[in-house]
């Protein structure tokens, strides 16, 4: 079972006010901060996504093919996150629209230190 991800940064910071806004279009919100990570999860929940700065103090890099996906509420939902992670200086890797399956729409982005991420709603 699967209990979290971590993508990591070079900017704590900077990677936790990206986040702040980006995750709160998906009802996430900061659930804790210690010394190099930050932590998000549903109000009053555990934390299940981190950004952080890598333990061995050498530059986070992202991963070719790694990408983490969030679930929407709707295709608005899936559209705002898209609209908030480009404001917020996100890059575009694929705008809001229907794929894969006739139901299933999503979006892709990538964070500022060029984490890919994915959105998606598909009715259940």
């Amino acid at each position: 079972m699967l209990l979290g991800i971590c993508l990591g940064t070079n900017d704590l910071p900077r990677a936790g006010a990206f986040y702040d806004r980006l995750l709160s279009t998906v009802g996430m919100v900061r659930t804790m901060e210690v010394d190099d990570e930050i932590g998000y999860g549903l109000p009053g929940g555990s934390s299940c996504f981190w950004i952080l700065k890598p333990f061995d103090q050498q530059p986070a890099t992202l991963g070719n093919g790694t990408q983490v996906t969030f679930k929407a509420k709707s295709n608005d939902a899936v559209e705002e996150f898209h609209r908030t992670a480009l404001e917020l200086g996100g890059a575009d890797e694929g705008s809001p629209g229907y794929r894969y399956r006739p139901r299933y729409f999503g979006a892709y982005c990538r964070d500022l230190d060029g984490n890919k991420l994915h959105i998606m709603y598909e009715p259940d």
